[in-house]
C-alpha cells in the first residue's frame, strides 16, 4: 500500500473513495504505479464522477488530517 501522502480521498459527501497509486484505477484505465498528480485532467472518481479537484491527500500539506477534517 502506498504512503498516506501518495493516496488521495474524494471529498464528496457519501463517497470518500480513495485513490491508491499502487492499485491505480482499472475501471478508468489507469494502471498501477500512476501517481495522483500524473492522472489526466479528464480523470474522474470511479465511484461518484467527481473531478480531481474534489480530492485531497490523506496526509501532508493540504491533507484531510492537516485541515482537521
Amino acid at each position: 500500500m502506498a504512503a498516506p501522502e501518495e493516496m488521495y480521498q474524494c471529498q464528496i459527501s457519501n463517497c470518500n473513495w480513495i485513490y491508491d497509486p499502487d492499485k491505480g484505477d482499472p475501471k478508468g484505465g489507469i494502471k498501477p504505479g500512476v501517481a495522483f498528480k500524473d492522472l489526466p485532467d479528464t480523470w474522474v472518481c470511479p465511484s461518484c464522477g467527481a473531478t480531481k479537484k474534489s480530492f485531497r491527500p490523506l496526509a501532508g500539506p493540504g491533507s484531510v488530517v492537516a485541515e482537521g477534517i
